[in-house]
């Protein structure tokens, strides 16, 4: 009996290995394919036409829409930031839902807003009421503020979408500031190839510690806090390398609802934002392919690493545990939601390479974290595995993922130069070391509650994020019960 708990013991710690190094592996190639991107970008971007595309009058026009709740810490230097946007055309639609605090008030101030007499269609459902529609009192057509009752971030952006009057439509947090061209970067697929392109995501990118001046971002900085320092490197790991890697492959199936450009039609023939799922922004991706896919529509959902939005992260550990839960929360529905797609070779690369690795490598892979932290010291403790193997494991699981944190620092520093100075690149050094201690293994804890509370069906608890603003160092209680940030 000993020998056959031996035996599985030791095959665990063998499978967990295996599973880390496909992992990594895997990280390794996304960066591999981001980097053969990044390369081409660099090599076309004095050719890129973006002053063409300014001056032209056939660029296509833009709504920009800012579910908002809860927001006034931030709101007035981010919808600052997006009226003055590079780009020929476009309108700002700020969607107020229920907010309680200032975010309204400061709007108004600020904007000189005046109400005005407009119905909402229902081109896609939304269960609120809109209380009031307002514009500014000189510049009437540049922005709209709606006033409705809470219904969340979902609702929000619906609202928005039956008040869209342009073709594509641009979603955007209300905690996030754009770069100057940020519009004309996420809109040229749509102008390169407007037959099949869908839709296409931008950069987020960590706003804390940069110094923001009339809504721009004019010095960038690695933020203050280890923990913030150690999201900055994830999110260039996660988002930036792993899905500009997976544009490259045409399987992107995560646009950050924090910067996205949809096709309004298109939007409008699904039927919106979901209502049933946390990760509402990822599920409409799901979705869209689903649609496209059924119609047999050819067509493409594309990343680009060029615009940016900077958006706030979590600066204390009790609201990022919340945020964390609620990504993984909305993993775990996605997949649950459109598993039909997942191994079906009627979705081509989408459910035959893309939903299986979010299921293996995402979803999957905090739980495999949290085992291993099991069974490898059981599996030394028994005499399974000895320690030769366990440095190894050490090395694979931890060694392999600092190299990958590593390369994609190299890589972003090389196309990009965000952080100018050299103490913030060796901060950023460091603070991919300490990714691997304490902080992988909270997250993974975090991930499973997320995932079970999916599975369980339990309610969706949103909790309460302070928010220091762009340009004051005083945090303010924002309650994210409606639509905040993803």
């Amino acid at each position: 009996m000993r020998d056959v708990v031996l035996g599985v013991l030791r095959g665990a710690d063998y499978a967990v290995f295996a599973y880390f190094v496909a992992l990594n592996s895997s990280y390794l190639i996304m960066i591999g394919l981001a980097s053969v991107e990044f390369a081409k970008h660099l090599r076309r971007a004095a050719f890129a036409g973006a002053d063409d595309m300014f001056r032209s009058p056939l660029t296509l026009p833009v709504t920009v829409i800012v579910p908002a709740h809860n927001e006034g810490a931030g709101i007035v230097p981010a919808v600052q930031a997006m009226t003055a946007l590079r780009y020929p055309r476009y309108e700002i639609v700020v969607v107020d839902d229920g907010s309680t605090d200032d975010t309204f008030e400061k709007l108004r101030e600020h904007f000189d807003l005046v109400e005005v007499p407009r119905v909402v269609p229902a081109e896609v459902p939304y269960a609120s009421h809109v209380v009031s529609v307002h514009v500014p009192r000189d510049h009437a057509g540049a922005l709209t503020v709606v006033r409705k009752t809470n219904g969340g971030k979902s609702d929000a952006l619906n609202v928005g979408i039956n008040l869209a009057r342009h073709p594509l439509v641009c979603m955007v947090d209300a905690d996030s500031v754009l770069d100057p061209d940020a519009l004309l970067s996420v809109a040229k697929p749509f102008a390169d190839d407007p037959l099949r392109v869908a839709a296409c995501g931008g950069v987020v990118r960590i706003a804390n510690g940069c110094k923001v001046v009339a809504g721009r971002v004019v010095d960038v900085r690695m933020p203050r806090s280890w923990l913030l320092r150690v999201q900055v490197v994830e999110y260039l790991r996660a988002f930036l390398m792993s899905r500009t890697g997976w544009s490259r492959v045409g399987g992107v199936v995560v646009i950050s609802g924090a910067f996205g450009v949809f096709r309004r039609d298109l939007l409008v023939a699904i039927g919106g934002m979901a209502h049933d799922t946390i990760g509402e922004d990822a599920e409409l991706v799901v979705r869209l392919h689903h649609y496209l896919r059924d119609r047999g529509e050819d067509y493409r959902v594309v990343f680009v690493a060029e615009p940016v939005s900077w958006s706030e992260a979590p600066s204390n550990w009790r609201v990022l545990g919340s945020q964390r839960r609620r990504w993984h929360r909305g993993i775990a529905e996605i997949l649950a939601k459109h598993r039909h797609m997942i191994f079906n070779p009627r979705y081509g690369r989408i459910g035959l390479v893309a939903l299986p690795y979010y299921l293996i490598f995402e979803l999957l892979a905090p739980f495999v974290e949290l085992a291993a932290l099991v069974l490898l010291p059981l599996g030394l403790w028994a005499d399974a595995v000895d320690v030769g193997f366990a440095w190894r494991f050490a090395l694979v699981a931890y060694g392999f993922g600092l190299l990958v944190s590593l390369a994609a620092l190299f890589i972003e520093e090389v196309s990009f130069h965000r952080y100018p100075r050299w103490s913030d690149m060796l901060r950023g050094v460091l603070a991919a070391v300490l990714e691997n201690v304490g902080y992988r293994q909270v997250l993974a804890v975090w991930q499973v509650r997320g995932a079970l509370a999916a599975w369980h069906g339990r309610p969706a608890v949103w909790g309460t994020m302070h928010r220091t603003g762009f340009d004051t160092h005083e945090p303010t209680p924002v309650e994210t019960v409606g639509a905040g940030k993803d």
